[in-house]
């Protein structure tokens, strides 16, 4: 049988989702609990992004060919009895055998979450602390040149095919808290943190809005490859029915960011 879900983690001590040797992955966690639930057979997971090293998910998709006996229902709880405390399967059912949650995403939504206040350690561990005090009207405008469908190599690691469509990005504050919202059809990798790096500068005033706008569509790293720390960085919603659209809600191409 094939099967869905939606899966969270605290990235803080993954090196990322997909599988290395070597290497604790959310991937090969993921992997080793269904291997103990079907007697030792090996089970690949597929995922809708490769989340890097230190960067949540919320809203992670994965899909797998399960070749055991229980049902979805009892198949979630033994999951979520085996797997270890920072990743958690939830909505766990059927789908159909050729479902590939990498090809079949209609769009992917992250969030870059800043913590612009006092030092913060609890809220820090999922955000990135900047203690000046930051520009969100500029941020939000230096944002709106990206929005479209470029070609993003100045803000992303090299890639054959580095045109994405960028369907809407969010700039917003709440108190001392800042949100960053990204939603695309794909990311390169290390996309959205470049995005946000940038954004930062903008915010801070250490370069002009229109400074981003005039990096896009360069074929070189903008900005000296300048990437935000990944605590901050959350895989919020992979969306697979309708249009994109943006929402208020509290998403031959790899997906990255």
């Amino acid at each position: 049988m094939r099967y869905r879900a939606r899966v969270e983690y605290d990235g803080t001590a993954f090196d990322g989702f997909q599988v290395q040797p070597g290497h604790r992955t959310v991937q090969g966690e993921l992997e080793a609990a269904l291997s103990r639930l079907t007697d030792g057979v090996g089970v690949r997971v597929i995922a809708a992004g490769r989340t890097d090293a230190g960067v949540h998910a919320s809203g992670q998709v994965i899909s797998f060919t399960y070749p055991g006996r229980l049902p979805a229902r009892e198949l979630e709880r033994a999951l979520g009895a085996i797997l270890p405390a920072d990743i958690g399967v939830s909505g766990l059912r059927r789908t159909s055998p050729g479902f590939h949650p990498r090809y079949a995403a209609r769009y992917r939504e992250y969030r870059y979450t800043v913590w612009n206040g006092p030092r913060s350690p609890l809220r820090e561990r999922f955000a990135l602390g900047v203690r000046v005090p930051l520009d969100v009207a500029a941020m939000s405008e230096a944002a709106s040149a990206l929005v479209g469908r470029h070609d993003f190599s100045a803000f992303g690691a090299a890639d054959r095919q580095p045109i994405r469509t960028i369907h809407w990005i969010r700039v917003r504050r709440t108190g001392h808290e800042v949100t960053i919202d990204v939603a695309a059809d794909a990311f390169l990798r290390q996309m959205v943190r470049s995005i946000v790096a940038a954004l930062l500068r903008v915010g801070r005033g250490e370069m002009a809005a229109g400074d981003v706008a005039a990096a896009l569509g360069s074929s070189r790293r903008a900005f000296h490859g300048a990437v935000a720390p990944p605590q901050g960085l959350c895989l919020r919603r992979v969306v697979y029915d309708g249009p994109a659209r943006r929402t208020e809600r509290n998403d031959d191409e790899d997906v990255y960011a």
